[in-house]
């Protein structure tokens, strides 16, 4: 059993599959996190809107699920959900693997523009911090999550959290930089 997270703006006991984008990361899906500080760095405020963490139980046993690491299979994964691809691992419950940095920084156009390679867009990737998302693709792997509590997440734990993303993104683009400028 894995204690896992995700933020949102509601309590959600009951997931639905149909509600998250399908040109995300990972397809569409239920997405999760089994680190609660990187869940909070997802943390946003929407208007009048709390911001809210969600807690639960995940069994992942029986589950066909699909693992992915920062690879060139990962990078084409995500690039083909992001363009509205069907989605080639459709067929597993779950898929567990590492978020795109780009998501959190704004990265994206650069690593796909073509002006660098696919060798080099990775490699730009692996720059970044590594957090590692969760993402439910059946009603089977949603049978194993069990919702535990929710809670409101405060402003100032939300200001804290967006100053932390705020770091990690000015580390992020001058390694990045640096990799660009080395023109491996």
């Amino acid at each position: 059993m894995l204690t896992v997270y995700h933020t949102g703006i509601e309590e959600i006991p009951k997931p639905d599959l149909r509600v998250g984008r399908r040109n995300a990361d990972f397809g569409q899906g239920f997405y999760l996190s089994d680190d609660a500080s990187f869940a909070l760095r997802w943390a946003k405020e929407r208007g009048d809107m709390p911001c809210v963490l969600n807690v639960y139980r995940f069994n992942p046993e029986g589950l066909r699920i699909r693992r992915l690491y920062r690879s060139g299979t990962w990078f084409d994964y995500i690039c083909a959900n992001r363009a509205g691809r069907p989605d080639a691992f459709s067929a597993y419950d779950a898929v567990i693997g590492p978020i795109a940095c780009d998501t959190l920084y704004d990265t994206w156009g650069i690593l796909t523009s073509g002006m660098i390679g696919k060798r080099l867009a990775v490699e730009a990737y692996r720059l970044g911090p590594y957090y590692r998302q969760i993402v439910l693709k059946s009603e089977k792997a949603l049978s194993g999550l069990c919702f535990v509590s929710a809670q409101t997440v405060a402003k100032e734990q939300i200001a804290k959290n967006r100053a932390v993303v705020k770091q990690e993104e000015q580390a992020y683009q001058e390694k990045m930089l640096q990799l660009l400028d080395s023109g491996e």
